[in-house]
Parts: C-alpha cells; sequence; structure tokens
C-alpha cells in the first residue's frame, strides 16, 4: 500500500478529538518550539523586505531617467512614451515574480517550521534548519506547490467569500501535509490536505478561534511585543490535528516497541 493510500485511509479512520485535550497539547508543543517560531516569522520579515523593494526598483529607474514622466496626471497608456511603457511592463511582470517568490517563500518557511515542531515533540535529532524546504531537492516542489494554494485561492475567491473562507483550513493542513512527507507528489498533498481538512473543517476552525483569542490576549499582557512571540501559536492546532487524526512513523514505532525512535 503507497503512502498516499496510508493516509488517506488513516484519516478516514480517525478516532474523536477532545477539544480540550488537542488545546492543551498545543500549548505544552508551544513551550518548547516558540523560538524557533519567532525566528520563523524574523526571516520571512527579513526576507519580504528586498522581494517587495524590487517592485519599486522599475518606477525608481524611471523618476530618475525620465523625471517628466510623473508630471502629469491621467496619462494614457497610449500617451506613455517608450521608455515608461517598458518600465510598466517590467513592473507588472517583477510584481508576478514576486509573488510567486513570497509564496514559495512563506510556504518554505512554514514547512520547516513543521517539521522542526515534530523534531522537538518527538526529541529527534535533526537540526533546526529553516530553509530545508527551499534548497535544492525541494525548491521545485514548493514553488509548484505555492502555485497551485495561489490557483486554489484564485478559484475560491471567484466563488465569492464563502469558498475562500473555507478553503483556507485545508490549504493550512497542506503546508503540514508537506513538511512531514516531503516526498509525496504535490496532487497527492493537495488531496490529503483537502481530506484532512474537510473532516476536521469544524473542530480545526474552533480550535483556531480559541488559539488566536489566547495567543492576543497573551501577547498584550507581555506589552504587545509578544504578539510577536505568540503568533505561532495559531498554527499549531494544524500539526497537533494532524499528529491526533493521522498519526507519523514515530508514534507507529512507540506504539510496537514501546521506545521512542531516535
Amino acid at each position: 500500500m503507497n503512502t498516499l493510500n496510508v493516509l488517506l485511509g488513516r484519516i478516514k479512520n480517525a478516532k474523536k478529538l477532545d477539544f480540550g485535550n488537542v488545546l492543551s497539547d498545543c500549548v505544552d508543543l508551544f513551550k518548547k518550539v516558540w523560538l524557533q517560531g519567532l525566528i520563523v516569522l524574523i526571516l520571512n520579515a527579513v526576507l519580504m523586505f528586498p522581494l517587495v523593494f524590487i517592485c519599486y526598483l522599475p518606477m525608481i529607474a524611471l523618476g530618475l531617467l525620465s523625471p517628466e514622466s510623473f508630471a502629469e496626471e491621467g496619462v494614457s497608456f497610449s500617451e506613455l512614451n517608450s521608455l515608461s511603457a517598458f518600465m510598466l511592463i517590467l513592473s507588472i511582470v517583477l510584481v508576478v515574480i514576486v509573488l510567486v517568490a513570497s509564496v514559495t517563500l512563506g510556504l518554505g518557511l512554514k514547512a520547516a517550521y513543521f517539521r522542526i515542531v515534530k523534531s522537538k515533540d518527538f526529541k529527534l535529532s535533526e537540526s533546526d534548519d529553516y530553509f530545508f524546504f527551499l534548497k535544492k531537492r525541494y525548491l521545485k516542489k514548493t514553488i509548484v506547490l505555492g502555485l497551485m494554494m495561489i490557483g486554489i485561492s484564485i478559484v475560491a475567491f471567484l466563488m465569492l467569500i464563502i469558498p475562500l473562507f473555507y478553503v483556507f483550513i485545508p490549504l493550512s493542513y497542506m503546508v503540514v501535509v508537506y513538511a512531514i512527507n516531503p516526498d509525496l507528489e504535490v496532487s497527492e498533498i493537495v488531496k490529503v490536505g483537502f481530506k484532512l481538512g474537510n473532516r476536521k473543517w469544524l473542530f480545526t476552525f474552533l480550535l483556531i478561534i480559541v488559539a488566536w483569542i489566547l495567543s492576543t490576549v497573551v501577547g498584550f499582557l507581555m506589552c504587545l511585543i509578544g504578539i510577536y512571540v505568540t503568533q505561532q501559536f495559531i498554527n499549531l492546532p494544524f500539526y497537533q490535528i494532524y499528529k491526533e487524526s493521522v498519526g507519523f512513523e514515530e508514534e507507529h514505532a512507540i506504539n510496537e516497541t514501546g521506545t521512542p525512535t531516535e
């Protein structure tokens, strides 16, 4: 039986979860990984800044080379000079490239975070590799999965707000599935993410609301700056529900041998 069928079978036969126990487990887990979560947020912010700046380079260059292009308002595309038209087209191209790069970066860092969470949870000897999914081995798959998630979001948006609101949870599970099963095909990751998201949608949604309230309140009590520390707590329910519903090979090894694997 291949990995996809195993995962789908576990989701189908997943046990009923206890809300209080899952929330408590998330709190215990957060105590182990709060620093790693903060590092991911900092890396994402630091690396995103130059990407956003790139989008403005054509306009900055146009302002330096042809200041008169910004002298008049209401100029139509047909009235633009060749330099202005070229810079406008270049800006659009760069925005698309930066969008793809931003989604890839965010997906890669978030997947790496869940991989680190699993490592801390099971006390594995793996290093905290925050760029694991942005390296050569998985970069292409990270890009393709990111584009797939963008496509799903666009389709859901075109179907009005409710579908977009609904697919948020399956999309989030895709990141966890990718982090734990990086060798699955992109189509298989999407399938497992939707399967688990559909089955545990309401439970996940309610848990996220409670997690958001807790993280916000605790963050405010830590003089606002604490919000950055507690923000990643909102993502832990996805990991914990996956763990309880699907499980990991480490857990099955523990059940069979009575001792955890390293």
